[in-house]
């Protein structure tokens, strides 16, 4: 059997390099505060965000407003990648964030394009994803075709910054608020990605994190040794990027064994067959599948220098343990593990996964629906069972798309039926003026 495997090289894919220019970001005209009213307000300008955007323009829906609080399309999520130096997305060519059923320009295509600026590495993967194979798509060829589709569907002429504060829904439109203005609409789409979970209250006592402890999306002592805590890709690039520094690593995976895969969910939910083992299926049978199916993995890419590093003592694994107690002080810091093994260290860095963002705090608790951390969606269109004219795209749809809901290619499919919703409400709307839509609202 033939097994396709990653090149560890691709690990170094670089960052940073001179793509051909494009025109300037057009930036929204007037003042920084967005306008009063438009058709569609978009929260969250990242992959979601930005794929929901490009469908809207391809439909001719153009009235549209994206309000993010970094102020960018993408920002948040590459800041996110930097921070971890990350140089490669788990997901393949085939998942970006490009329109669904439109002729348009592809993340292959334009890696194809831009052929000069890949390095042998990376023109490997190119030809992989070409012969119908699995293939590792590089942070920085990503982040260009990103900035390539907001240009080309206008994303950054219709983004400002702002933190929303409410969404309020009527039966006929939105109210969109942020802390200094509000913004009337006939339809909301909510991509609010997702936000890192917290440690178990038992692993400390008391209010606040321990010096010397730290989330992964903080900034972290750079001397010493580290202890991660968790077993995802995060993970796996803190102790790559330790590793690289000189220090020394205590791993604590709370499993039996780390996993090493290509995709952290099974392939075939990147597919209808997969989807469709969640379409009209009991709650609490999917449930049991996304926590089954859904399970934090390291790319194959790593497992050579892991196994190194483990091997010449550089890195020391813990599997199999939970955590039972973490303290930590000015001199350093250690985990008790359940069979009374102390793991010290001079920081500790928890990468427990993310949890999806469902609208809880923007929309009343009522019109979420929240079951078991999941909204309440329409199958069919993504919009709230209970306020129809917001819908939710990204990872909040993970209970209606399956695993990969949470991936850039449930984006995609997640897009598609959302923009062909508003689309057609749009045309229903159109009988009368949007200000008549929230006269409740206020």
């Amino acid at each position: 059997m033939t097994v396709f495997l990653p090149h560890p090289r691709l690990l170094d894919s670089p960052r940073g390099r001179d793509w051909p220019p494009y025109p300037e970001p057009a930036v929204p005209a007037g003042s920084a505060r967005p306008p009063a009213r438009a058709d569609v307000v978009i929260v969250g300008a990242g992959l979601a965000g930005l794929a929901v955007t490009a469908a809207l323009w391809h439909l001719g829906v153009r009235d549209v407003v994206l309000l993010d609080r970094d102020g960018r399309p993408g920002r948040r999520f590459f800041a996110r990648v930097d921070r971890l130096e990350q140089r490669v997305l788990r997901s393949p060519y085939e998942h970006h964030p490009g329109v669904e059923g439109y002729r348009d320009c592809e993340l292959l295509d334009f890696a194809r394009l831009h052929w000069a600026a890949l390095t042998p590495v990376e023109r490997r993967e190119v030809r992989m994803a070409q012969a119908g194979h699995r293939s590792v798509v590089p942070v920085d060829v990503f982040e260009a075709f990103c900035h390539h589709v907001a240009t080309i569907h206008g994303a950054y002429a219709r983004t400002w910054p702002g933190e929303v504060r409410q969404v309020l829904p009527d039966a006929r439109g939105v109210a969109v608020r942020t802390a200094d203005a509000e913004i009337t609409a006939r339809f909301a789409v909510l991509c609010l990605g997702e936000e890192r979970r917290a440690a178990p209250e038992h692993w400390w006592p008391g209010d606040g994190v321990p010096e010397r402890v730290g989330y992964w999306d903080e900034p972290a002592p750079d001397a010493g040794t580290l202890i991660v805590l968790g077993a995802g890709l995060t993970s796996a690039h803190l102790i790559a990027n330790a590793l690289a520094a000189g220090r020394g690593v205590h791993w604590i995976v709370r499993r039996e064994a780390e996993r090493y895969q290509c995709s952290d969910v099974n392939a075939s939910f990147f597919r209808a067959e997969g989807r469709a083992r969640f379409d009209g299926v009991p709650w609490a049978d999917r449930l049991a599948l996304m926590r089954r199916e859904r399970r934090a993995s390291v790319m194959f890419e790593f497992r050579p220098g892991f196994a190194a590093a483990e091997a010449d003592g550089r890195l020391t694994v813990h599997r199999g343990r939970e955590v039972t107690r973490l303290t930590a002080d000015s001199r350093g810091a250690t985990v008790l593990l359940a069979d009374g093994t102390h793991v010290r260290g001079d920081a500790v860095t928890l990468a427990l996964g993310t949890a999806p963002s469902i609208g809880t705090g923007l929309l009343p608790d009522a019109l979420v629906g929240a079951l078991d951390g999941w909204p309440d969606l329409d199958e069919r269109t993504l919009a709230f069972r209970r306020a129809p004219r917001v819908f939710a795209a990204g990872a909040a749809a993970g209970m209606v798309l399956g695993p990969a809901g949470r991936n850039i290619d449930g984006h995609r499919v997640a897009t598609a039926r959302i923009a062909a919703t508003i689309a057609a409400g749009l045309s229903r709307d159109d009988a009368y003026p949007v200000g008549e839509a929230h006269a409740s609202v206020h």
